[in-house]
């Protein structure tokens, strides 16, 4: 039977062919019947074991927090520890191999992998996980670092420099970009011209050989450091709408990187199909260029690209997409005079495939509207229909007047959801606060925040009524996890969102309000909880690790639905995942339970229960 020792699985897949000859020769098959412990709490476990036949739960107490199934091993942690934390039984007759502490401790002393996979916190095994078994995951072009590419050597002048001399120093050194330094300034700045700033000197009315080029620098450059990853250059140049980002390591500039050194390292295309969002000439056009992004979510998705980078960029290019098609429609003064937002999962940048639209409009104080705003808003709802975007059962769509309006009357609403805070005042609360601005005015959305930071952050029973939400669907205790691993066609589906992502989002969500955090996006919130000592460092990690993890295995199924009709709610079915999968999903699962009894405990929602 040893032979038979199945390599496929994870974490014995990582394993070169002498240590599977390891494996092979000290394995050992092991036999419980049901109801027998296997590992007690406390005890010091003298092996590794892998199941063949049977389940085997482990016990907190007298809670099932997780069922091991054939291909699954454990304790791999307690064995390196020393003691289990918790009690490993049988629930039914057991076969297993066990592979003793000493053969353990000579693998993962020898395999990088194999220890990640067995003993490493949750970030590393999903980024084993992403390496395993296929080396262009490892060279996903979005993944490399920005100092990978080309960097072009900076080339300073000063900010007094004339115009003339600077374009001489493009034609002489064939280049296409100078850092310009103010050292005047105080304190000293540092800006960028190049040759597309070239026609707004042209047409200034000083000759070019007095006009200084400090005049049409922009300072504030936009820089990143060598180590972060060329998806994010991107993001980065998709944002701003810049073409060059600086690379640097502290005040010392190594280099600039423009976009088509980043286009030539991505094999997605994405600023294709930015650039024929910006050219669309219709809706139609549009709806094409919207095609592409798909393409694009599951070109990445299948090169092992990070789920958060995808969401990021996805944002990037939907926000374009909003801007152009609102642009198309609504007349010129009412895009001055207005802020066009989208929320909930668009606004926080964790869409992946299009669903239904969330979006409204902002208008400035005292700014008359067209008469017509309402079939000019009837016009864009029709056209996300059109794109690709369904409409809002609850009608959050620019198209209802209940989603827009001015800032004052915005401004008004949202202390009405604080005041009163019944049920769908804390559901529209919870979309608003998503809220992300993709055209107009965007100073317009802060003022409305504002008010919500302003009013909300201490309302101690509004903030404990929103944040029950969080455990709105229950917990995967012993009877959910019961019916996840039913033999057959028994056993149930775990619905993704409601189950894993949703806690998470809501309850940061919660966090966040409470603490008058402005970002929108569930990352961005729980690095701003981490910064201000609300949330462990650890804590922070493994919430990011474990929503990127859910947001993946949701955006797996709803790729393979892809084509059969409407998205329906992803649900996973833990008999198709494969061992590593199993194992991360009991690890997620246990700090999504452990953040829901943390966030209980925050805003004592014992109390209002």
């Amino acid at each position: 039977m040893p032979n038979a020792f199945d390599f496929s699985v994870s974490p014995f897949h990582s394993l070169q062919p002498q240590e599977q000859a390891l494996v092979r020769a000290r394995v050992d098959i092991v036999y419980y019947r049901t109801d027998e412990v296997i590992i007690d709490a406390d005890a010091a476990p003298a092996a590794l074991y892998i199941l063949i036949k049977g389940q085997v739960a482990q016990m907190e107490g007298s809670s099932i927090v997780h069922i091991y199934a054939p291909q699954d091993s454990f304790d791999g942690r307690a064995l390196m520890a020393g003691r289990s934390s918790h009690r490993f039984v049988a629930r039914e007759e057991v076969l297993a191999y066990a592979l003793d502490h000493a053969t353990v401790q000579q693998l993962m002393a020898g395999n990088a992998t194999f220890s990640a996979l067995l003993f490493s916190g949750l970030g590393e095994k999903l980024q084993a996980m992403a390496q395993q078994g296929q080396q262009q995951e490892m060279q996903s072009l979005t993944l490399a670092r920005v100092d990978a590419a080309m960097l072009h050597a900076p080339e300073y002048v000063g900010e007094l420099t004339p115009v003339a001399e600077v374009a001489r120093l493009f034609k002489e050194k064939r280049i296409s970009h100078v850092l310009v330094r103010d050292d005047a300034n105080n304190p000293p700045r540092l800006g960028i011209f190049s040759t597309s700033d070239l026609p707004a000197a042209i047409v200034t009315e000083m000759p070019l050989a007095e006009l200084p080029v400090g005049q049409l620098a922009t300072f504030g450059l936009v820089t990143l450091q060598p180590h972060r990853r060329m998806g994010e250059a991107l993001t980065a140049m998709l944002r701003h709408r810049i073409h060059r980002v600086v690379i640097a390591e502290g005040d010392e500039v190594l280099g600039v990187i423009e976009s088509l050194d980043v286009f030539s390292y991505l094999s997605n295309h994405s600023h294709l199909i930015i650039t024929r969002i910006s050219n669309a000439p219709s809706v139609q056009a549009l709806e094409q260029a919207a095609a592409q992004t798909t393409r694009m979510v599951q070109q990445l998705y299948t090169n092992g690209t990070d789920v958060g980078l995808i969401g990021r960029l996805v944002q990037q290019v939907n926000a374009r997409l909003f801007e152009r098609a609102w642009d198309m429609i609504a007349p010129p003064d009412l895009v001055q005079n207005s802020c066009l937002i989208v929320m909930g999962s668009e606004g926080r940048g964790e869409q992946l495939l299009k669903t239904d639209q969330d979006n409204g409009l902002i208008l400035c104080d005292g700014y008359t509207p067209p008469a017509d705003l309402q079939a000019i808003c009837q016009r864009f709802t029709d056209a996300l229909v059109q794109i690709g975007y369904p409409p809002c059962p609850g009608g959050v769509m620019v198209s209802n007047p209940a989603w827009r309006g001015s800032v004052s009357e915005w401004q008004a609403r949202a202390r009405q959801w604080l005041a009163r805070g019944n049920a769908q005042d804390l559901i529209d609360l919870a979309v608003f606060q998503d809220a992300h601005a993709v055209a107009g005015n965007p100073d317009l959305l802060e003022q409305v925040h504002g008010t919500l930071w302003q009013h909300g952050t201490h309302n101690d029973f509004l903030l404990a009524r929103f944040a029950a939400a969080t455990l709105a669907f229950g917990d995967v205790g012993a009877n959910w996890l019961t019916r996840l691993f039913a033999p057959g066609d028994e056993h149930e589906r775990l619905p993704i969102k409601k189950m894993a992502i949703f806690p998470i989002v809501q309850g940061i969500r919660s966090l966040a309000l409470a603490q008058g955090i402005s970002a929108t996006s569930t990352v961005e919130r729980i690095e701003a909880l981490v910064q201000q000592g609300v949330l462990e460092r650890r804590w922070g990690d493994n919430l990011i690790h474990s929503l990127h993890f859910f947001m993946g295995q949701r955006l797996k199924l709803e790729l393979a639905a892809l084509g059969s009709g409407p998205l329906a709610e992803a649900a996973a079915d833990v008999q198709t995942l494969s061992s590593l999968e199993r194992d991360l999903l009991k690890d997620t699962l246990g700090i999504v339970r452990r953040f829901k009894a943390m966030v209980r405990r925050r805003f004592r929602l014992d109390l209002i229960q």
